[in-house]
């Protein structure tokens, strides 16, 4: 019998165009991809135009990507102290709800939030309250939301998978889950190099959030070392965590119903096929040899 394996992909750019981005995808030969629906460091957005949204959904159907990941705009604080800077992340956030429905995509993957100067039991209530109010009234159809572990950086909330279970518990009627993401996790201690570091961050969140709500990784080494709390994504296999490690995560079974998504750093996609070809070759289960190819690659020289 088969074993399951992920669902693999990047995120990737949407300068020409938000199908594009599918287009791509499917040329280096992704299963899943994950994108901006808008720029990622403003607070304006352009609305999406009909032509858009029928363009990528065509290239959806035409591709068979899924899934599909949105990744909400970097300035987006659900937890903020400030009122403005809340009320704007509240509106903003909602946006972001509203374009990932019209698009039709499967998840929209957000951080909790930073506290800055208040509480963090007191940050934990305002992000959950701040969820509920962005998303009165609206029908996710088969939207999730996922809420994206952190480093931990600053006075960033959800460097613990507790702090993402005291979240969901406080949302019970909004579609919730999780995305983990492995840099944040090993720079907040989370010592997943070894086996036995591996399986008990595996029980700490089968025991928290639950393994079920798990539907997306962000699959990245990190540049910044071992509990630092430093938020540094880095190439696979070039970091602190390393390949034998990463290799062990992605192939760990418990988590095999995942789409594992790369954020590792690049100009162009296709000249960083690399990273692409060693996931693919630790899901399959081929080896670490990072020159295996991804099925429509482009060749790195």
């Amino acid at each position: 019998m088969t074993k399951k394996r992920p669902r693999i992909g990047a995120h990737l750019p949407i300068k020409h165009g938000l199908h594009e981005a599918l287009m791509l995808g499917a040329e280096l030969g992704c299963d899943a991809v994950q994108l901006f629906s808008r720029n990622p460091r403003g607070w304006k957005a352009k609305p999406l135009t009909d032509d858009a949204i029928a363009l990528f959904r065509k290239a959806r159907k035409q591709t068979k990507i899924a899934p599909i990941l949105i990744h909400a705009n970097y300035l987006i604080n659900l937890a903020a102290g400030d009122e403005i800077i809340l009320l704007k992340s509240i509106d903003s956030f909602r946006e972001e709800v509203e374009r990932a429905i019209a698009l039709g995509v499967d998840y929209l993957v957000v951080h909790p939030g930073s506290a800055r100067g208040c509480p963090e039991q007191d940050a934990l209530e305002i992000c959950a309250l701040s969820l509920q109010l962005a998303c009165k009234g609206l029908r996710f159809g088969k939207l999730t939301i996922l809420l994206e572990n952190t480093a931990g950086q600053g006075e960033c909330i959800g460097h613990r998978f507790e702090h993402l279970r005291a979240i969901m518990d406080q949302c019970p009627k909004l579609p919730l889950g999780v995305c983990i993401d492995t840099a944040h996790s090993f720079t907040a201690g989370y010592d997943i190099r070894e086996e036995d570091g591996l399986e008990a961050t595996i029980a700490i969140i089968k025991k928290t959030v639950g393994l079920k709500a798990v539907r997306a990784v962000h699959f990245n080494d990190s540049k910044a070392p071992f509990n630092s709390r430093v938020d540094r994504h880095w190439h696979i296999g070039e970091g602190h965590i390393g390949a034998d490690a990463l290799r062990r995560f992605a192939q760990h079974p418990k988590l095999a119903h995942c789409a594992f998504i790369l954020e590792t750093p690049y100009d162009d996609p296709r000249a960083d096929v690399k990273n692409l070809n060693m996931l693919s070759s630790f899901v399959t289960q081929r080896g670490s040899a990072a020159t295996e190819s991804v099925p429509g690659a482009v060749a790195t020289g």
